[in-house]
């Protein structure tokens, strides 16, 4: 089956800001390194570097009022959401290069904005071992990208909850959360409190990934602007071992293949995030290159030709 797709612009924010390990501000080479953007070139697409965005050094700094480095933080997501927007309002697609998931609110935050402009429905599949849903009074750590999602649904500081206007960017029913397997204990309550719709591994065992996506995918159509944020911890460690949040019993190979080429079936994949890709913690750069198997599956790679 032949798809089309809109032209795709490739950018890095090379910073691991909002984490608690350093490393995974080498992702976004150890990315093209790995070929993605000739793999996406192959798929026939076209498809441009546009370079990285420019942000603060990490100061390693302890969490001040609850956040880890929020004056950095709040920056480099500026950075992203500037350059999501430009490529958004130039027609093309962004595919954000992280970098840690903090980044995921200035690159979503541009997507929603842009669907407020354009009178687009939102759908975001966040691909993760975590629901990054903690804020400042329960979060255990103070790292900020544990609470990306909780800033897109309002619940965050003012200058990332309203950086692509009044606050909230996202309502909870705009989510659908894939492969969550680490919730903290507060956190858990919050999530609850807020009706997100996730499909956590105990349910993904139940009912297989099939019909996990399909429910996730359910009502995305020819007006829905799909942007899927994925985190590589989402996969099993065994698998993808160059991340700094590992958590045993993830998505396994097969299923991630069928995860992205049920999104590619759709046919409605407009914006990308690709994080926490941590090369000081893999192997040869062996989850940069299954990252990027998945995309290409993203973009329509199968086996065999299918209607």
């Amino acid at each position: 089956m032949t798809r089309s797709y809109p032209p795709v612009s490739v950018f890095g924010a090379p910073t691991d800001i909002g984490a608690s390990l350093r490393g995974a501000s080498m992702g976004p080479e150890a990315l093209r390194v790995a070929g993605l953007i000739e793999a996406i070139a192959g798929r026939g697409v076209d498809v441009r570097d546009v370079g990285d965005a420019v942000g603060p050094a990490n100061p390693q700094t302890p969490p001040v009022d609850g956040y880890r480095h929020l004056p950095e933080v709040v920056a480099w997501n500026r950075a992203v959401f500037d350059i999501s927007t430009r490529e958004l309002r130039a027609g093309r697609m962004p595919i954000l290069l992280g970098g840690d998931h903090c980044l995921a609110i200035g690159s979503i935050s541009a997507v929603a904005a842009r669907c407020r402009e354009t009178g687009k429905a939102l759908r975001v599949l966040w691909l993760d071992a975590h629901a990054d849903f903690n804020t400042r009074a329960i979060t255990p750590s103070g790292n900020i990208h544990g609470m990306p999602v909780a800033c897109l649904c309002g619940l965050g500081p003012e200058a990332l909850t309203a950086l692509g206007g009044p606050a909230p960017q996202l309502a909870p029913e705009q989510i659908r959360q894939i492969g969550i397997r680490s919730v903290d204990p507060s956190e858990k309550q919050l999530v609850q409190a807020q009706g997100l719709d996730i499909y956590d591994m105990r349910y993904i065992d139940e009912v297989g990934i099939r019909r996990a996506m399909n429910e996730a995918l359910d009502g995305v159509d020819a007006n829905t602007h799909l942007h899927v944020s994925f985190d590589v911890d989402m996969l099993d460690p065994p698998i993808a071992p160059g991340t700094g949040t590992r958590v045993p019993g993830g998505i396994d190979y097969r299923e991630a293949q069928l995860i992205m080429e049920m999104i590619a079936d759709c046919g409605r994949l407009a914006s990308l995030d690709l994080v926490e890709i941590n090369p000081a913690l893999d192997r040869r750069n062996m989850t940069a290159k299954l990252a990027v198997d998945l995309v290409e599956s993203l973009f329509g790679k199968s086996t065999l030709m299918r209607d």
